[in-house]
């Protein structure tokens, strides 16, 4: 794994244990789509600000004493992260038909600051982005409503009237807003004729009822028998996405698991040697997941405030003083069905139907974790926890 990837997969464990605290439903967010958005924010900070947000983006697992070497070595690491950025997000977004990703970042800030044009270069350069001056002072309802249509226009409609009517105003310098979208066909569909209604656990007493997909076929699986819990991984189609679930045993197992969750287990537990594929009878329930976070607490109790202070060095950004952030929006939508095309003969060729006694049971009828990766950059575009339908 490269700084970045390791980096951001620390940083995504961070983010998750805050926002476990406080929510009792699912927790959902992209890991890479918000890392993406720091990138963004690094890119037009200086001095303390910056150094603040390189921390969560660069990794100094391996560089030894040179991290202690002046200011060369400071702008020497920034460039890094955004060549890496730039590449990874041009990697990712080359069009495909089989699947669906849409990753939107973009910036909207008070006409009345003017932003270095450089800036502006840079970030369309190494983030796929723009920033585009709107007039909060005058007209923020107006400026609302723009910002939500291109929210909508950027996630296949699935996401309307992110900023609700009030919510920004006159104060308002600066929106940065990141959307993920994401749909992919399996390398081998479920059929839906397996797909029957049954039970999911939220605790040993409640329970909602859920469309539960099932196949058995060969997956990567392991199991974990120190956190009585298994691991497996679903491939979409061409193996360049995968989902894996962590499923405990128990229905009331996760938290446990979470407490002992470490970047450096959930590397190790998804590494190709400690997969194996085994015929694996798996249960799935239809998902349908979507969340909307305003990410400055989350963010603050993770270790960045200056980035959300009155004292912010946006120096890098604008010519302007006292730009601050005051909105930092993330919204993810993941959709899981039974869609899938056949497999192609590389694939599948050796397959067969299985008969359910043969194979590993995966049953997931009560909560569990999961996460989308990206196989050769290793970046986590997704990360969860599903424990209400």
């Amino acid at each position: 794994m490269d700084s970045l990837s390791t980096a951001t997969t620390h940083f995504l464990f961070d983010l998750f244990k805050e926002l476990n605290k406080t929510s009792d439903g699912n927790v959902f967010f992209s890991p890479l789509g918000i890392s993406t958005a720091i990138g963004m924010i690094l890119l037009g900070t200086q001095g303390a600000t910056a150094s603040e947000l390189q921390k969560v983006l660069y990794s100094e697992q391996g560089t030894g004493s040179s991290r202690l070497k002046s200011e060369e070595k400071e702008i020497e690491k920034t460039e890094e992260i955004h060549h890496q950025f730039q590449k990874l997000l041009t990697e990712i977004s080359k069009p495909t038909k089989d699947y669906d990703l849409i990753i939107s970042n973009r910036l909207y800030g008070e006409r009345t600051y003017l932003f270095l044009q450089k800036y502006i270069d840079y970030v369309e350069k190494y983030y796929h982005a723009s920033l585009e001056p709107v007039d909060f002072v005058n007209a923020a309802d107006e400026s609302r409503k723009k910002i939500n249509s291109w929210v909508e226009s950027q996630t296949n409609e699935k996401v309307k009237d992110l900023f609700p009517e009030g919510s920004l105003n006159s104060s308002t310098k600066l929106v940065l807003i990141n959307t993920v979208y994401f749909k992919g066909l399996w390398d081998r569909e479920f059929k839906k004729e397996h797909t029957k209604e049954e039970d999911f656990w939220l605790n040993k007493n409640i329970s909602k009822p859920v469309q539960m997909m099932a196949q058995c076929s060969s997956f990567s699986f392991t199991l974990l028998e120190d956190l009585q819990a298994k691991i497996v991984g679903i491939p979409y189609k061409n193996s360049d996405f995968s989902m894996f679930v962590l499923l405990p045993n128990d229905i009331d197992g996760l938290e446990k698991i979470i407490d002992k969750l470490s970047p450096e287990k959930l590397v190790e537990w998804t590494s190709p040697g400690q997969l194996k594929q085994r015929k694996v009878d798996l249960r799935l329930p239809r998902l349908k997941v979507e969340e909307t976070y305003d990410l400055q607490p989350t963010l603050e109790a993770v270790g960045i405030h200056s980035a959300f202070s009155e004292h912010a060095d946006y120096s890098g950004m604008s010519a302007h003083s006292g730009l601050q952030t005051q909105n930092f929006l993330h919204r993810s939508f993941l959709v899981v069905t039974e869609e899938g095309v056949e497999a192609t003969a590389g694939t599948g060729v050796g397959f067969k139907v299985l008969s359910a006694a043969s194979c590993e049971l995966v049953h997931c009828n009560h909560p569990f974790l999961f996460f989308v990766r990206h196989r050769e950059s290793d970046s986590i575009l997704f990360f969860g926890r599903f424990s209400s339908p």
